[in-house]
């Protein structure tokens, strides 16, 4: 038993003994040459930066306008609702719904008997204060009748005329006319009905000229004006767009929405739009010449609230912080930072730092 304890004692020491050998010589070995390959791998990543692929686009000047848009409701150049002047019993109808007259032209007789009557009896009456005026006015001259009665004779002849004025107005009154050229709406009433004078009969609109009534936030009030030019759009006709002027602009602005009213003009020759109809209007306030546009891919946000973009020159990316204005379209406008054809990165931004290298990809050939 002292045996074994005693040889396993000496082969521990032995171990030891050899692991300490083999140590020192480790640590006195010259180090190693670097083997060839991985030198040349050292060489290639201490070499120039690889160009970034990138796609490009010119800045463009163009002409811009600034506008605002609204919403409004279309109304009839002219609109008026006929009533009759005087009561009676629907004789004649002179048009079809919905067709166009022409102003003055009869749209609907009263019977008149009662009127033409009338009118017969003041033209007697006319009559024969005319022939009594002349027979006075002959003894007068031989000064058989005194100045008295000859001017009796006379104001009675003028009686007779206002009568018989009268007569042909109430006559008159029993033929509703078109006030102005237009388009008839649909009658209310048929022949053989009775009237009265507060009834609607028929309404007639003048659609060849529409207004457009819209409100706009006070602040554009200084910048708008009689005659300025406006697009209006409406789901009636849609994608086509009618050229209007503002026609007038109300001097009170509403306290309570703080919107000032407008009235604009349009012409509807060929009646497409009709009133009551809703409307857009886009009111072009401003139109600036040599404005710089860039697309909006361009643009790399930065801390602060600043934005920049990267501009070729001399084959490298140099970024270049910019001032923007209004966008519109997936088009910013560039107030500052840069100038009409310079070439701005507009894909592969991400890959770039300031300075570096970029390889410029040519567009894609249009597939025929």
């Amino acid at each position: 038993m002292f045996l074994r304890r005693l040889l396993i004692a000496v082969l521990c020491v032995a171990g030891l003994a050899g692991l300490g050998a083999y140590a020192w010589r480790a640590n006195s070995a010259p180090p190693a040459s670097v083997p060839a390959v991985a030198q040349g791998a050292g060489n290639a990543g201490s070499g120039a930066a690889q160009p970034v692929l990138v796609e490009v686009a010119p800045v463009a000047a163009r002409t811009i306008v600034d506008d605002v848009a609204a919403v409004g409701t279309l109304v009839s150049n002219q609109s008026v609702v006929l009533h009759p002047e005087v009561a009676g019993r629907v004789a004649a109808i002179r048009f079809r719904d919905g067709s166009a007259v022409r102003g003055g032209s009869v749209l609907i007789e009263l019977d008149s008997a009662v009127q033409r009557a009338e009118l017969q009896q003041a033209k007697a009456e006319l009559m024969l204060a005319d022939a009594n005026a002349r027979r006075v006015e002959d003894l007068f001259s031989g000064k058989f009748v005194s100045s008295s009665a000859r001017d009796e004779a006379a104001s009675r002849l003028e009686v007779a005329r206002a009568s018989v004025a009268l007569a042909q107005a109430r006559l008159a009154r029993t033929r509703i006319r078109a006030p102005f050229d237009g388009i008839v709406g649909i009658r209310k009433v048929n022949v053989g009905d009775y009237v009265k004078d507060s009834d609607a009969l028929i309404n007639i609109e003048d659609i060849a000229t529409l207004k457009l009534d819209f409100r706009l936030p006070e602040v554009y009030l200084g910048r708008l004006a009689p005659g300025q030019a406006l697009e209006v759009t409406s789901d009636v006709v849609p994608g086509v767009t009618f050229p209007a002027v503002v026609d007038a602009i109300d001097p009170l602005v509403d306290a309570e929405g703080r919107a000032v009213l407008l009235r604009a003009r349009l012409a509807n020759d060929e009646r497409r739009l009709r009133p009551g109809v809703f409307a857009r209007v886009k009111v072009l306030v401003d139109r600036r010449d040599d404005v710089l546009l860039v697309p909006e891919t361009a643009l790399i946000p930065a801390p602060g609230q600043m934005q920049f973009v990267y501009r070729i020159e001399d084959g490298h990316a140099r970024r270049v912080e910019v001032t923007t204005g209004i966008r519109r379209a997936a088009e910013v406008e560039v107030v500052q930072g840069l100038a009409s054809g310079d070439r701005i990165v507009i894909a592969g931004q991400l890959k770039l730092r300031d300075g570096a290298p970029v390889s410029v990809a040519r567009p894609m050939a249009a597939s025929h």
